[in-house]
């Protein structure tokens, strides 16, 4: 059972910068993807950016240019640079992993399942 604990969030103007970081313990898939989710209050959860075991990382249309995940993150720790926040950028911030487990609950994204998810961070844009 993996579990993932962020931390980074904060309130910021626009135009500004966050880093949020997320630690997961421990993957055990030889392939594997995580990354980041965000949900605005009365908004569904969307996929905002990920990086699987193959280096491959995957951005939301909305962030492309504005947002990061360093390729040579570890295994266990990603994080997300965030630049030029808009004020439609504000949502709580889900990091996650994807598993391939059947009977996980999963929100698909970008050819991989994701049924693990950390607490959420808040990140507000004003």
């Amino acid at each position: 059972h993996v579990q993932l604990v962020e931390s980074g969030g904060g309130s910021v103007q626009a135009g500004g910068s966050l880093n949020l970081s997320c630690v997961g313990w421990p993957y055990t898939d030889i392939r594997y993807c995580t990354g980041w989710f965000r949900q605005a209050p009365g908004k569904e959860r969307e996929g905002v950016a990920t990086i699987d075991s193959d280096g491959t990382v995957k951005y939301a249309d909305s962030v492309k240019g504005r947002f990061v995940i360093p390729q040579d993150d570890a295994t266990n720790t990603i994080h997300l640079h965030m630049n030029s926040l808009k004020l439609e950028d504000a949502a709580m911030y889900y990091c996650a992993a994807a598993s391939s487990e059947p009977g996980l609950e999963v929100i698909r994204k970008w050819g991989w399942s994701f049924a693990y998810w950390g607490q959420g961070t808040q990140v507000t844009v004003s």
